[in-house]
């Protein structure tokens, strides 16, 4: 679906503070929320399954990688995963989202797909939980060979899981709703959707405190650009019929899966539109309330920046349906 309208206008989330974490000579920094925000650490030990450390955790850009000519940067190395929340500066609609960048588990896109869009949510009086997970190598990835590689344990799901879990937890305190709590994620941040939206009866981690005692089944989804999740990603979708859009043998859809929005442009260079197909599809058959908009043009990694093209309206969109499934009041 490609829809004309006027492009919306939205100012960027102050900018991330750059705290030098090895002296003047190194370009790498630690990620640090901005000014009136703190991370919080979402275990109060060592997180399950941990790994050891591939190195420092740090934030990095690349200039020559831009989006809407300017660059966006990216977390590496986390083993010390955090949320950050950001609640609405003026009407509060007791709407939350838990938001998993993107990176393909490698590395997290933490302005394009966090900061940023924590502005735009808080804008439209949603309560934004940014969550910074554990990377690399904590969901399925593509190794040096192009074999794909799932880890002996989900430890971004897991963290997400908990992210959820400390959404409803401390409802009262950050002002929202116990029963509106959603996820929204993009490109690897889509497929943790799909777990959160799917696995939620799993216990993938042994209890650590109260918190834990919560429901982690979101209320809704919305999943930007998702990966992983077609069964025959290897092959050209031109080839496969329609009958084996199929999901991946790990994400199994029910009726139980919350309502679900999703959004890619059909000329993504990174993850085919046949993941968002394959997804839709099984919603779709088990009977899941699910929106998908296709857009022909918008790439990979497009975010909430604003753009001259179609795909800039998909924000817009979103809080339409947020409207019709009542989660935001319709006025």
């Amino acid at each position: 679906m490609v829809l004309i309208s006027p492009l919306w206008s939205v100012s960027l989330a102050q900018p991330a503070r750059f705290a030098p974490e090895a002296g003047p000579e190194t370009e790498a920094s630690v990620w640090q929320p901005s000014k009136g925000h703190s991370q919080i650490p979402i275990w109060p030990g060592t997180p399950p399954d941990a790994l050891p450390a591939t190195g420092p955790e740090a934030m990095q850009s690349d200039p020559k990688n831009q989006v809407e000519n300017k660059p966006w940067f990216f977390v590496t190395n986390v083993i010390k995963p955090t949320i950050t929340v950001y609640s609405p500066k003026k009407h509060n609609s007791g709407v939350a989202i838990v938001v998993c960048p993107g990176g393909g588990y490698q590395i997290l896109a933490i302005d394009l797909e966090g900061t940023e869009v924590a502005d735009r949510l808080t804008s439209m009086g949603i309560t934004c939980i940014l969550l910074k997970y554990r990377v690399p190598n904590s969901g399925p990835y593509m190794d040096e060979n192009d074999h794909r590689v799932y880890p002996k344990a989900p430890m971004a799901l897991e963290d997400a899981q908990r992210a959820i879990r400390l959404a409803r937890f401390h409802a009262t305190d950050w002002q929202i709703n116990p029963h509106k709590i959603g996820v929204l994620g993009f490109s690897a941040g889509g497929h943790q959707v799909a777990g959160m939206s799917t696995r939620f009866d799993e216990q993938l981690y042994a209890p650590v405190d109260e918190a834990d005692k919560e429901n982690c089944r979101p209320d809704f989804a919305v999943a930007a650009y998702p990966g992983h999740l077609w069964a025959n990603e290897d092959k050209d979708p031109s080839t496969v019929s329609d009958e084996h859009f199929e999901l991946r043998p790990d994400i199994h859809v029910t009726p139980q899966t919350p309502p679900t929005f999703i959004v890619q442009a059909t000329d993504d260079n990174v993850d085919p539109v046949s993941e968002s197909v394959a997804y839709y599809n099984a919603l779709r058959k088990a009977g899941v309330p699910v929106e998908m908009h296709l857009f022909a043009e918008g790439r990979h990694g497009f975010g909430m920046r604003p753009k001259k093209l179609p795909v800039s309206v998909w924000p817009q969109l979103m809080e339409s349906w947020l409207k019709s499934i009542g989660m935001l009041p319709k006025k």
